[in-house]
């Protein structure tokens, strides 16, 4: 909120420098975001009369000026703009005087000079030129009544300073420029001068009937007639500068009465047509399909949700938002119809965001606006329309339905000093809670505050608390350095922090990625099979409406960009929260109730397994290369893959990663249908892992290195073709070979050859559908090097698994 610092003290006027108010403000919990003069610097510009003003003997636009500065003689000025002429006083800048900078940031120095042959003794400037305000079209005019010769910053008050807050939502108080006084008033204890709004008599007995048909909507509706106003009329020029200063253009006198009441007592109000409106007024709840045409020129849709102000034929008003176009005033206008309400703040909350616009009104009443005096603010719009548009006008309709209670609310001294942090007496706590204008009653210990109509926010103990704190001052609270012990977290040596996890990983030689935890809804069903995602109230987009429960969605669109842009190879990942439905997972202070967040960890390979080389010709990256990156990650443990099905991967070419038989991931070849759609050349691979997983890693435990040499048997096994490497190492692994057996590697399968016709005969002691199978095993003993007669039973006793588990038989 911006306002000048002038129209504060006139409500307030503490003994305080504005440095020292604007410091007092930001203290007391009103946070001075900005404090700036109302007009750049400038000097020697003085208020001047043109007593005659001829046309210029060499040229067609301009005027030779006499002005009067108040010096004795008449300054003979140039001057190009259209509304010099005889009788108005505007700013005169003298020889020597300097203008606010312009667009290179340097001073402009006005010296004695000639245009088109006559000679100009100064310059007469235009809003613009003094840069108060973008109007260049022509001389800024001054009031009649302002003395010659005056500084042009002392008439026009431009030594005044605008004061920008920056509100915090509980302080709805705080929206208007009365309301910081009161605040002023009470953290320095200076008078607060309330102004008398003195009531109009009516001179008239017409009223409008309105009808308020949901009290949950409108608490308080207040309303009266202005008859025989002149549209026409100038705003004055004090308000007009009031306006300005707050950040509010002149529009029309009746908008700029409507918006300066707003601005100095906070609360907001329409003014209708009077001759525009079909019957009565109807306060009421939308209806699904009707539609509303508004002063911004757009049309929305509202439904049961949104509160109107509608006549006998249509709406007319958005409820507490913005009025409606088809009973605006304009010049036209004859009759008038003010109204000020009360609306509740639940009921216009986010309804400005459905309709992708905001409103100084809208802001003001979701916050909480004073019920108590919407009768005072008609009154005084009221005096300022018949003051500067005339009229007459009848009795003001004031129709209460229902007002919000005002709950008293106890203050313990004791709780107080303990949240505070410092000692406080409760004559302290009385004195800071009378100082705000609030009854209160006194107890053993306790004060009981019942809360003003304007304070919405005074709802429980600690609201009072703080407003003690913030009246005490809170640079007068004590600096108290923490006195609970603190001990550093060790974090055991089996386990790995995230952050090298992630170091871990870009060593492989992918780039980390951030992304968003919130995506588009398809990509949940397409990628991640989940039809029940966690969908968001608020997105911030449209294409960003649900909660990831995989993180390859994120991956993939980080591909796309960087392929749109010509990446030739891409290595991507992300450490980061998915969000899954579980109704096991209860609220705490870290998780929400039904819903796991699990952290994962997913990376991508796209492109060449190496950057181009002198010495061989590249290969893409596949399968088996990520693979490998995984059980680097894991390393030193060792992890199983096992083939799986996933919504996002190739049904072929995707397993499921297990360590300890617990699943912790997949890994896999993009599915050919999101390749295609998504137009990547080829298809991607991708894994996603359990983080937690892959912090987790075994504590080295020293084991000697073996003092005899180990003994190396090879054995061709001949199996059915759907014998998997795996089943295979896991039955070696099981036979019974005493603990000789260190280790099996598979070196060689051999396939029987396909004829012409595509048929499989029997070949190499192979029948068709079976294969055969190269294993190296090795054999070591602790206590000596192992003989024939140790190692001929061990491998007996592999092959005899072999042929009881798959029916194998050595291959001969």
């Amino acid at each position: 909120m911006q306002f000048p610092e002038s129209w504060l003290r006139e409500f307030c006027n503490p003994p305080l420098s504005s440095a020292q108010l604007a410091e007092t403000l930001t203290m007391g919990g009103f946070e001075v975001e900005e404090s700036r003069p109302a007009a750049p610097p400038f000097s020697h510009i003085v208020v001047g009369e043109i007593k005659e003003a001829v046309q210029h003997p060499n040229a067609d636009r301009l005027r030779v000026c006499q002005v009067d500065v108040g010096q004795g003689a008449l300054l003979n000025i140039v001057c190009g703009a259209p509304n010099a002429r005889v009788g108005i006083k505007v700013p005169c800048a003298l020889v020597g005087a300097e203008l606010p900078p312009g667009d290179d940031g340097k001073p402009f120095l006005i010296k004695l000079g000639k245009l088109r042959g006559v000679e100009s003794q100064g310059m007469l400037c235009s809003a613009s030129e003094l840069k108060l305000s973008e109007d260049h079209g022509g001389l800024l005019e001054l009031s009649a009544d302002a003395p010659l010769g005056a500084d042009v910053r002392d008439v026009l008050q431009l030594d005044d300073t605008l004061l920008t807050l920056k509100l915090t939502p509980n302080l709805a108080h705080g929206l208007s420029v009365y309301g910081i006084a009161r605040e002023l008033s009470a953290l320095t204890g200076a008078p607060l001068k309330t102004p008398t709004i003195p009531p109009v008599v009516p001179k008239l007995a017409d009223t409008l009937p309105v009808k308020v048909l949901a009290p949950e909507l409108c608490g308080r509706f207040s309303g009266r007639i202005v008859r025989g106003v002149t549209t026409t009329a100038k705003t004055p020029a004090w308000m007009v500068d009031r306006l300005a200063r707050c950040g509010q253009r002149s529009v029309t006198p009746l908008v700029d009465i409507s918006n300066y009441v707003m601005f100095e007592y906070g609360q907001p109000s329409h003014i209708f047509d009077l001759d525009k409106i079909h019957g009565g007024l109807t306060v009421r709840w939308g209806q699904a399909g009707e539609q509303l045409k508004l002063l911004n020129g757009n049309t929305v849709t509202v439904d049961e949700k949104v509160g109107v102000i509608a006549d006998e034929q249509a709406v007319e008003s958005l409820a507490g938002i913005m009025g409606g176009d088809a009973t605006a005033v304009s010049d036209d206008t004859k009759n008038i119809y003010v109204e000020a309400a009360f609306w509740w703040p639940e009921a216009i909350q986010g309804r400005s965001r459905r309709f992708n616009f905001s409103t100084d009104a809208g802001h003001r009443y979701e916050r909480g606006v004073d019920p108590s005096r919407t009768v005072q603010i008609i009154e005084r719009i009221t005096q300022l329309v018949i003051d500067i548009c005339g009229g007459e006008a009848g009795p003001i309709d004031d129709q209460t339905l229902r007002l919000p209670e005002a709950r008293p609310v106890t203050l313990r001294v004791a709780r107080a000093a303990r949240v505070i942090g410092m000692p406080v007496t409760q004559a302290q706590c009385v004195d800071a809670l009378r100082r705000l204008g609030l009854p209160i009653e006194e107890g053993e210990g306790t004060v009981i505050v019942t809360p003003a109509p304007h304070r919405f926010d005074l709802l429980i103990e600690e609201d009072l608390i703080e407003e003690v704190a913030r009246l005490i001052g809170y640079n007068n609270l004590p600096t108290t350095a923490p006195l609970a012990p603190i001990t550093a977290r060790v974090r055991p040596e089996a386990q790995r922090s995230r952050f090298a996890v992630r170091h871990r990983v870009a060593a492989l030689g992918y780039q980390e990625t951030i992304n968003f935890s919130f995506v588009e809804a398809h990509w949940e069903q397409d990628l991640a099979g989940n039809a029940n995602p966690v969908k968001l109230l608020n997105p911030i987009a449209s294409q960003m409406s649900v909660m990831r429960s995989s993180l390859i969605g994120s991956l993939l669109q980080v591909l796309k960009f960087n392929l749109d842009r010509k990446a030739p190879r891409v290595r991507v990942f992300e450490a980061g929260r998915v969000f899954l439905r579980d109704d096991t997972v209860e609220t705490t202070d870290s998780t929400v109730k039904g819903i796991s967040q699990p952290m994962r960890l997913a990376g991508l390979a796209w492109g060449d397994a190496e950057a181009a080389r002198w010495d061989g010709k590249p290969q893409r990256v596949d399968f088996y290369d990520v693979t490998g990156d995984v059980e680097a990650l894991l390393a030193p443990r060792v992890p199983s893959f096992e083939v799986a099905e996933h919504p996002a991967l190739h049904p072929g070419r995707s397993a499921r990663v297990l360590v300890d038989g617990r699943v912790i991931g997949v890994v896999g070849e993009l599915h050919p249908r999101w390749r295609q759609k998504w137009d990547f050349a080829h298809a991607p691979i991708v894994f996603e892992l359990d983080l937690e997983a892959l912090a987790e890693r075994p504590v080295p435990v020293a084991k000697s290195v073996p003092k005899f040499q180990a003994v190396e048997r090879d054995i061709a096994v001949v199996v059915a073709e759907s014998v998997t490497h795996g089943a295979l190492m896991q039955a070696i692994g099981s036979a019974s070979t005493g603990g000789l057996l260190r280790d099996a590697v598979l070196f060689d399968i051999y396939r029987p050859q396909p004829a012409r016709d595509g048929t499989v005969a029997a070949t190499g002691g192979l029948a068709a559908g079976e294969k055969s199978m190269a294993v190296r095993l090795s054999f070591q003993g602790d206590g000596a090097t192992l003989t024939d007669e140790q190692v001929d039973p061990a491998v007996r006793a592999i092959v005899d698994r072999l042929a009881a588990d798959f029916g194998a038989r050595l291959r001969g």
